[in-house]
């Protein structure tokens, strides 16, 4: 097992990890995805570890890849949701935080509405925190399995050119793509209708669009982002439907181009919005290796902050 380790001791945001933070997670993950495709897929890694999956935010897939995750390292898990938790009474954050690592809680895997929630954590408590999820922010997870999923399919990221399709505005996959890739040396374009692109974003370092079809011909791999109206307060789009008529990606589309690209969704897919059954379905798509990829990066990224802890070398 590389015996390397992470630059920080927490997984606040990609902002916050360096290019070489980057792959010694792809290399952990390599392994780790020979693991989970063995007859016996559990290691005891992180026996000794005990994990609170504290979801503050509707989760599905995050949540499951977390758990299954912790469950093939051997973590012991405590599964915590606000809806049914004294939070809907008023606990504050950090005081539900501290209930829960009287626990003797190590580490800590949250989602939270608020920009910034994880790092105001990561100045009060001692447990190590994972962030899967802060409002419009940052989704560090979501990010290295995208990237992790692109080097698996076309090679070393440098030079090769993304375009992060859709609502990149509400979007915190669409931000921890662009720090992930632009620190992996890849050219990075977004694109959607100009009220879901940020002002100013060209000052990251990326290009904009507002022309689909040109930046499919442009990219090597397009990455398509699900519309959120759950976070849109007012009208950005007139309606769903012509959405799909001057932004959806569908074959037709694809047919056009002179070149064969890779598309990606990191999900839910709003299936004939921002993308066609034909294309999430087709041969070009890598969606479902995106799924299977996120266990093997989560089991990573958890396994490497342990390492922090101590020496948990016990991969295999």
């Amino acid at each position: 097992m590389n015996r390397g380790r992470l630059s920080t001791k927490h997984l606040l945001g990609i902002k916050d990890i360096s290019a070489e933070d980057i792959r010694l997670i792809f290399e952990t993950a390599e392994q780790f995805k020979e693991v989970i495709n063995r007859p016996i897929k559990k290691v005891p890694s992180l026996r000794d570890v005990t994990i609170a999956n504290l979801f503050f935010e509707n989760s599905t897939r995050t949540k499951l890849s977390f758990e299954l995750a912790e469950k093939r390292l051997s973590a012991d898990i405590i599964n915590f949701s606000s809806s049914s938790s004294s939070v809907k009474k008023g606990e504050t954050l950090l005081d539900t935080v501290n209930n829960i690592l009287s626990m003797k809680v190590d580490m800590i895997v949250m989602r939270h509405p608020a920009p910034g929630a994880h790092a105001f954590l990561a100045n009060h408590i001692d447990a190590q925190i994972v962030n899967a999820g802060d409002g419009t922010h940052e989704h560090p997870t979501q990010a290295l399995l995208d990237a992790f999923s692109m080097r698996e399919k076309v090679g070393q990221l440098k030079g090769k050119k993304i375009c992060i399709f859709g609502d990149v505005l509400h979007s915190r996959v669409a931000l921890s793509n662009i720090f992930c890739l632009l620190k992996l040396g890849a050219k990075v374009r977004v694109c959607g209708p100009p009220t879901l692109i940020p002002k100013n974003i060209e000052s990251l370092g990326i290009e904009k669009s507002y022309n689909v079809q040109e930046s499919l011909q442009w990219c090597d791999i397009a990455n398509i982002l699900r519309i959120q109206l759950e976070r849109q307060e007012i009208n950005y789009i007139p309606s769903l439907r012509e959405y799909s008529l001057y932004y959806g990606i569908n074959k037709q589309m694809l047919d056009q181009l002179d070149k064969e690209i890779v598309i990606m969704h990191p999900g839910p897919i709003n299936r004939g919005v921002e993308i066609s059954s034909d294309v999430a379905d087709s041969e070009h798509s890598i969606i479902l290796q995106q799924v299977e990829n996120g266990v093997a990066i989560r089991m990573a990224v958890l396994f490497l902050l342990a390492n922090q802890r101590g020496d948990k070398d016990n991969l295999h």
